[in-house]
């Protein structure tokens, strides 16, 4: 059984054990019935899914009297962290599902008008509509500022030209919250943000990208793609900014996902080792497996402790997270590695039979080292960040 102790850990408030109970009880009943065969209707499966049973209602505020849907009045990063823990626990796609409602149309949620709010994000948290993130291109991708899609103003409208790439929910989604070039100032001050609704003209699908843990992916075109100026997310040259942000908010949440990868694979290769016969004992047994499961449940514990903390500062301090998400990626991410290494280690040539959970899960951990910042990119925001504040 997993172990749910750090549900009692004084990051927490009163809500929160229960409402993971409460998530935990509806996967188990209803994630095994999605069928996966077709990744994209799997998508839309589980969006609807999620949205219908509420859990959407978290990856977006409510706003003025519960207008924009979300089921607190801030979205709280430690339920987004816990809904991300335990869906990845269960089901990838579900967890994948989840976040990109959030990361897709967090950017409205920061800085979109009152006009914008109200148009996407109940439907986001219903699951009317499918979000996604569109940020990185062919040749900006850790280095986000270096970025070439551009927006030229023209009368009461932008013209986008260019292309994004790596871009999650690609194919299927509603709306993209595109981030281009507008050239107030060199560099990171010259990208605004803007919502594009799939359908608008110019925007099309240039190529569906298939990764080793499916989901869709794709590289988007934009020729001649014409927006309006109410569809802007903040003011002109604010886009890097807005889109920083949004990555804050959720990127503990990446360390999260990672975590419930991590403690799936420590249950799977604990039952293994002690069912599993081997000279005369059973694989659990050994001083080996021992030391393994050691290492694997103190890895676990600690990007746990790093995750959480880092979701109690922004909700509870109300703190910038930069720092302390970015070391709770890292660590997270890179230990989950191992964690689901060594479980399948545990099952010998069976894991890596194709379906079996300890090869499902060595294919879904491997992107979460590299997307919403690699590891090395995680290194350099921390020390940064140490450098800014040191005396």
């Amino acid at each position: 059984m997993t172990d749910t102790t750090w549900l009692d850990w004084p990051f927490f408030d009163e809500r929160h054990p229960a409402f993971a109970r409460e998530l935990d009880a509806w996967c188990e009943a209803n994630l095994s019935s999605i069928d996966h065969s077709d990744t994209d209707q799997a998508c839309r499966d589980l969006v609807r899914a999620l949205g219908d049973a509420g859990w959407l209602k978290v990856a977006v505020p409510s706003g003025p009297e519960g207008a924009w849907g979300g089921r607190w009045p801030e979205i709280d990063s430690r339920a987004v962290c816990i809904v991300r823990e335990t869906l990845a626990r269960h089901d990838g796609l579900a967890d994948f599902a989840f976040a990109m409602q959030g990361l897709g149309s967090g950017a409205i949620s920061i800085a979109g008008s009152d006009e914008l709010r109200l148009r996407y994000l109940p439907r986001v948290a219903r699951g009317d509509a499918i979000a996604a993130f569109a940020l990185s291109e062919p040749n900006a991708g850790s280095d986000v500022a270096a970025m070439s899609c551009e927006a030229t103003l023209d009368g009461d409208h932008y013209v986008i030209n260019g292309e994004k790439t790596w871009i999650s929910n690609g194919g299927i989604a509603d709306f993209y919250c595109v981030f281009v070039r507008t050239g107030e100032a060199p560099g990171a001050r010259g990208i605004s943000g803007f919502v594009v609704d799939a359908d608008t003209p110019g925007l099309t699908i240039a190529e569906r990208i298939d990764v080793i843990a499916p989901h869709p992916l794709a590289r988007l075109k934009f020729e001649n793609c014409r927006i309006p100026v109410s569809q802007r997310l903040g003011d002109a040259g604010q886009g890097f900014k807005i889109a920083m942000m949004t990555l804050d908010i959720f990127r503990a949440s990446v360390a999260a996902a990672a975590l419930g990868f991590a403690r799936r694979a420590l249950d799977e290769g604990t039952a293994r080792a002690k069912s599993r016969p081997m000279f005369g004992q059973t694989l659990a047994d050994l001083q080996l497996t021992q030391a393994a499961l050691g290492d694997m449940a103190t890895d676990i514990d600690a990007s746990a402790l790093l995750t959480y903390r880092a979701a109690w500062m922004r909700d509870v301090q109300k703190q910038r997270t930069t720092r302390e998400a970015a070391m709770a990626k890292m660590t997270a991410t890179e230990s989950a590695q191992r964690v689901i290494d060594r479980a399948l280690q545990m099952f010998g040539g069976l894991g890596v039979v194709s379906g079996e959970p300890v090869e499902k899960l060595y294919r879904e951990i491997r992107a979460l080292r590299i997307y919403e910042g690699a590891t090395e990119v995680q290194k350099l925001i921390i020390a940064r960040e140490l450098l800014k504040n040191s005396p």
